[in-house]
């Protein structure tokens, strides 16, 4: 990936190359023990930087947390999961990722940690996604304490969901035209 292929509109927003992709990973606590050519150039921190810290060094303040809890349930439970998450390079710069994030299994079948290999999201996708996230991140700020936040949007992602009749696999599939022939469960 050169220089050139990341770019930044005014809001400082990073944008990276449709051909690009982020790839890390990490061992059962979340804690980076890999990090791809890509990942270091479009967080801006140096491989040094990011082998050792936990992941969530790339957390961004207006991520909903529930979807981290909904990422690491399904996880722990030994299942894949599709995300839109938008992440703060080293600079404080924003960028959106379409994230892939897998459990890595030893020979018995235990897991032994997560592979993320992300994406540039779909841009007919990024509008639903924003406007959910704001109101995922509007309750959980809203809410009494952290721990209640996290329960109480996690609760309104799962009944519009229920509604729909989808699953979260489904309804992240379903956010763009480009995905909806290859949905996912």
């Amino acid at each position: 990936m050169s220089l050139s292929s990341i770019s930044s509109a005014a809001d400082d927003e990073i944008y990276f190359d449709e051909e690009s992709i982020i790839v890390s990973k990490t061992d059962r606590r979340g804690i980076i023990t890999y990090a791809n050519d890509v990942f270091i150039h479009v967080s801006g921190y140096a491989e040094a930087q990011l082998i050792g810290q936990p992941h969530n060094i790339l957390r961004h303040s207006d991520m909903p947390a529930c979807v981290f809890r909904l990422l690491w349930d399904t996880l722990e439970a030994g299942r894949e999961i599709f995300a839109y998450v938008l992440n703060r390079s080293r600079e404080g710069r924003p960028y959106w990722v379409f994230a892939h994030v897998t459990p890595s299994f030893d020979s018995s079948g235990q897991i032994v940690g997560y592979h993320s290999s992300r994406r540039v999201p779909y841009p007919d996708a990024l509008p639903k996604v924003k406007a959910l996230y704001a109101e995922l991140l509007r309750m959980e700020r809203a809410a009494a304490s952290r721990r209640e936040g996290i329960e109480v949007s996690l609760q309104f992602l799962n009944r519009t969901l229920e509604a729909a009749g989808i699953s979260y696999g489904e309804f992240v599939f379903s956010l763009s035209a480009s995905t909806r022939l290859g949905a996912a469960a």
